[in-house]
């Protein structure tokens, strides 16, 4: 075979190889955040997408806590304002958490009145949440420039509303950031997500996937208190909201249910045996790094902290405990 025909032949492969391979663009994404620990674990995700050279912007009520806003960032922040005040929101997350976890301590499930308090105070959030969200999708302006801006995609945190009524205002794929819910409740009614009883255990149940019969009777009983009783936001009251922003009937749970993946923040290997949908994927690994190290403490800048701290309390977001510094004095 001649050289000139070797070029041909090695061109015309070279040709339908390049049929196989497709080119990549980088795209323009919405973020719909939660505040504290969950911003924390969102950042994760959009500090991998920046570096994959897409283009993130971060859209956050006037009323947020997220300080990345006020300083140099990679991400675009979009501030909308609301009637709420950062006071407003942040106290009431202060009694939610404080409630929440005393009562975890104390005897939870059967504290009835206790509960009851809880309750209220989850509505009282979820309330706040609903009128961040009215302020967002009836600001004509601020709509507008979202539709302009031709996003790809929305990335939102699951446990905060809103999210998934923007997708279907603006047309864009979902993709869902969560951790858990409880009593798997959206992961179950949204995501299809199956969760058999009888070997796994509900969340907050304190069970293991190896249940004696009498932890399996226990671990229904929580499955019917997390379906029919226990509501982290006012199901009802968001039904009606969406339905009416939507000009159609819908539900909180059916519009969550249309979100295109869900992206659990943790290992498989960490949970308990259970089937999984090709649309969930586990991406613990975005969340770990190597550990800094320690900076060099000299007495005066702990005993500056020591004294400091007595003046404020301390919130351990990730792990979901709260304790005070006289917690912390009478241990020692």
């Amino acid at each position: 075979m001649s050289k000139m025909s070797m070029k041909r032949l090695s061109l015309l492969l070279l040709l339908q190889l390049t049929c196989y391979f497709s080119s990549g663009s980088c795209g323009k994404v919405l973020v719909w955040p939660v505040e504290f620990s969950h911003w924390m674990n969102m950042k994760a995700i959009l500090d991998e997408l920046v570096m994959r050279g897409h283009e993130v912007t971060v859209l956050i009520s006037s009323a947020s806590t997220i300080t990345d806003a006020n300083k140099p960032s990679a991400f675009k922040f979009e501030i909308f304002p609301v009637s709420l005040t950062k006071d407003d929101f942040e106290n009431a997350v202060k009694n939610l958490i404080e409630k929440w976890t005393y009562m975890a301590k104390n005897s939870f499930w059967t504290n009835v009145s206790s509960f009851r308090e809880l309750r209220s105070l989850l509505f009282e959030f979820s309330g706040m949440l609903m009128k961040i969200c009215k302020e967002v999708v009836l600001n004509k302006k601020v709509m507008t420039k979202l539709q302009e801006s031709r996003f790809d995609v929305l990335l939102a945190d699951a446990v905060g509303p809103c999210g998934e009524l923007l997708t279907e205002i603006l047309g864009i794929p979902l993709v869902y950031s969560l951790r858990f819910s409880p009593g798997y409740w959206f992961e179950k009614y949204s995501g299809k997500l199956p969760f058999p009883p009888s070997y796994v255990p509900v969340i907050f149940s304190a069970l293991s996937d190896h249940m004696t019969f009498m932890e399996r009777v226990k671990n229904m009983i929580y499955v019917l208190y997390f379906d029919f009783w226990f509501q982290t936001f006012d199901e009802k009251a968001w039904d009606e909201f969406y339905s009416e922003v939507l000009g159609r009937p819908t539900t909180f749970l059916e519009t969550i249910g249309k979100a295109d993946m869900w992206l659990i923040r943790t290992y498989w290997d960490f949970e308990f045996p259970r089937p999984v949908l090709p649309n969930f994927e586990f991406v613990g690994g975005l969340h770990c790094k190597p550990a800094k190290p320690l900076p060099k403490v000299t007495y005066s800048s702990l005993l500056c902290f020591v004294n400091f701290a007595f003046l404020i309390r301390i919130i351990l977001h990730n792990s979901g405990i709260l304790i005070t510094v006289n917690h912390i004095w009478e241990a020692g």
